[in-house]
């Protein structure tokens, strides 16, 4: 079975990152994504806890990519990023919806953490 770079999704929202997680379903089914959505007590918000174990989750051994929806999403993913001391963990700036959809479907066709970190740039 070949390895995929994963995905983490994160949102404020629980429901949001689910959602986008089964939306990512009916497409790509062996890529490996892992969400983070809502603070640890299921409200609205982010929860660094949630992002770094998404983050161990995700990693199969070809990095993760971070998508984020606003706000402090972005920061708690970067302090997730540190505390999970690795470069194999990128955060996207880009479009949540969209930006972690085309990069699943760039992961689920082999390419390189960078090579599909690169595609959603260049397709936004």
């Amino acid at each position: 079975m070949s390895s995929y770079v994963g995905i983490v999704l994160i949102s404020h929202s629980p429901k949001i990152a689910e959602g986008l997680k089964d939306l990512i379903r009916q497409v790509m089914t062996d890529v490996p994504i892992e969400t983070a959505g809502g603070t640890d007590d299921g409200e609205i918000g982010t929860s660094i806890e949630k992002i770094t174990g998404a983050i161990a989750e995700a990693d199969k051994g070809e990095g993760v990519l971070l998508f984020y929806d606003i706000g402090s999403a972005k920061m708690n993913a970067e302090m997730a990023i540190e505390m999970n001391e690795t470069e194999q963990a990128l955060l996207v700036e880009g479009p949540l919806v969209e930006g972690a959809y085309v990069a699943a479907v760039e992961s689920g066709m082999g390419k390189t953490l960078q090579e599909v970190h690169d595609a959603v740039k260049k397709a936004f």
